[in-house]
């Protein structure tokens, strides 16, 4: 038997000392507002550029409403799958939950993601509630929601591997393609990296430049929680699975918002748009991804020959998808204020 895989590589000790230099938190926001104004601004030009606004609000008046509320749903109800997938992996770790309160926590994490910088914000509200409600387990819950977050990620780049199969001599996407066939090649050399006890000085290397661009921590959490499950293969096998799965249906709801504007094209281009559209969400310098996502779907669908303004009515929509997705967490949120509710700890037994 192999031996066992060994904790993140420490720093070495020639760095131990030097003394750790905070920026101004004030020029922080300052500099994170300025990148999102230009983005932002950068993007919406391009839109204004492209589009015709009488016309666009045209289509997105007229808009299918059924085509709409079929997409709505796809997203609403992947999340009992999410949250029985993450539960699986809180239980592995001896926590504990109702089904119930996980979908509550999802639902919420999908509101907090609406003010908080990207979808990793979310991550944050989960992890905050969860580790309060069961004191003592905080490492646990954080490497269960990092966990899902690679898993996610990975069976968002297994599909955009397909895509990619099925988008070549197929669909003139442009660049897109072969950006997406780079992000594919990425992830497997990333996984051979973390997974592989030969490359570990490599990995051991990094620390110091991990340490300067301030993302040693999180990427530390993230090998580590990894690893914690390292034993459990057939967990990781069942769940990285039902990712897959929850990832091809949700897919869906891109098509449908495109259909519900009348974009006649069959699910199949959207594979190779889905992947890449998760990444383009992730997008640190935007507010909840306004105007970027819109961007991303003009440019996108136009080298398919859909118009600039039924491509951006497409995205436009899709963004009230994700308003949708995250008024269940506002309604709880607002009942539980109105109750007074207590979120109490949840008794952990002694193993």
């Amino acid at each position: 038997m192999s031996p066992p895989l060994g904790p993140w590589p420490r720093r070495p000790l020639r760095y131990a000392r030097r003394p750790r230099r905070y920026a101004d938190p004030v020029k922080r926001r300052l500099i994170r507002l300025a990148g999102t104004l230009v983005v932002t601004g950068l993007c919406a030009a391009y839109i204004f550029w492209k589009i015709d606004v009488g016309r666009t609000v045209h289509v997105l008046v007229h808009a299918n409403f059924g085509y709409f509320a079929a997409s709505v749903a796809i997203v609403v109800l992947s999340v009992l799958p999410m949250a029985w997938r993450w539960q699986r992996l809180l239980a592995a770790k001896g926590i504990e939950d109702r089904l119930s309160w996980l979908v509550r926590a999802y639902f919420i994490a999908y509101t907090g993601g609406q003010v908080l910088p990207t979808a990793v914000g979310g991550d944050a509200v989960r992890i905050y509630e969860t580790s309060r409600r069961h004191p003592g387990n905080g490492g646990a819950v954080a490497a269960s929601v990092l966990l899902e977050r690679a898993l996610g990620g990975a069976a968002t780049l297994a599909l955009a591997a397909v895509g990619f199969a099925l988008a070549v001599g197929r669909y003139d996407v442009g660049a897109y393609l072969w950006v997406e066939g780079a992000f594919v090649v990425a992830t497997i050399v990333l996984a051979v990296l973390l997974f592989s006890r030969r490359l570990r000085p490599l990995l051991a290397r990094t620390v110091p430049l991990l340490r300067f661009l301030r993302v040693e921590r999180p990427v530390r959490a993230v090998y580590e929680g990894l690893h914690a499950y390292r034993g459990n293969v057939a967990l990781l096998f069942w769940v990285f699975a039902l990712t897959l799965v929850v990832q091809t249906v949700r897919v869906l709801a891109i098509w449908l918002t495109g259909k519900a504007v009348g974009v006649d094209l069959s699910p199949r281009p959207y594979y190779v748009m889905g992947p890449l559209l998760f990444l383009v969400l992730l997008v640190p310098f935007t507010v909840n991804g306004l105007a970027v996502r819109e961007t991303f779907f003009v440019s996108f669908l136009g080298n398919l020959g859909v118009s600039a303004n039924t491509a951006f009515a497409t995205g436009f929509l899709f963004f009230f998808v994700t308003i949708a997705l995250a008024l269940p967490g506002l309604g709880i949120f607002v009942w539980e204020s109105l109750r007074g509710a207590r979120r109490a700890p949840v008794h952990q037994p002694d193993v």
